[in-house]
């Protein structure tokens, strides 16, 4: 097997209806799959690949797939590169309270997935940070689906970087203290545009 043999995938769309086969058979469906393994959005892993979905969706950056492990969440049409980070007070498991939320903001090496390769240097890639809270704290009502229950804190990285620079963590309290945009989901398109412009 030649080593062009052993290139990147290319991920196509797929949708819920595709078959999955046995011996030719259908035995399930792809979608039958999603609700099996992704029904649970409020587990941190899926939130956090929800978050990434919603901040896409409102820089009309989903039309594509999500490439895992990418240096940044998202690139946009505009060339603006995203990262997205994603907390919440509830969890999927009992609790005795609220989760004490933060959000990771450790500078990162990365990984470029088209050449199987780490870069070394820690940096933080990206020109905007996206920090979803999902601020809902009644556990009977948790939707994460309904994006009124989420706070969108937006930021360039420089400030990060200025302020915070081998920071690991923030706590939404002490983020505020930066100065972010917080909007909604309504107008998240606009506050990143204001800072990967450079106009905040």
């Amino acid at each position: 097997m030649s080593a062009a043999d052993l290139g990147p995938l290319v991920i196509t769309r797929r949708n819920s209806s595709e078959p999955i086969r046995a011996s030719g058979e259908t035995v399930g469906r792809l979608g039958e799959f999603w609700s099996w393994s992704c029904s649970d959005l409020a587990n941190n892993t899926l939130r956090g690949v929800l978050a990434e979905y919603l901040v896409a969706t409102a820089l009309g950056a989903a039309t594509g797939t999500r490439t895992e492990w990418d240096s940044v969440d998202i690139r946009t049409p505009e060339g603006w590169h995203v990262e997205v980070k994603s907390t919440a007070y509830l969890q999927s498991w009992t609790q005795s309270k609220p989760t004490a939320v933060s959000f990771n903001i450790a500078p990162t090496s990365g990984w470029d997935p088209k050449t199987n390769t780490t870069l070394p240097e820690k940096l933080r890639r990206s020109d905007v940070y996206v920090f979803c809270l999902l601020h809902h704290q009644d556990k009977q009502t948790l939707n994460p689906l309904d994006l009124d229950q989420w706070t969108f804190y937006v930021l360039p990285t420089r400030v990060l970087d200025e302020r915070c620079p081998s920071q690991q963590s923030i706590r939404p309290s002490s983020l505020q203290r930066l100065n972010p945009l917080e909007t909604d989901f309504t107008g998240l398109q606009k506050a990143v545009a204001t800072c990967a412009e450079g106009t905040r």
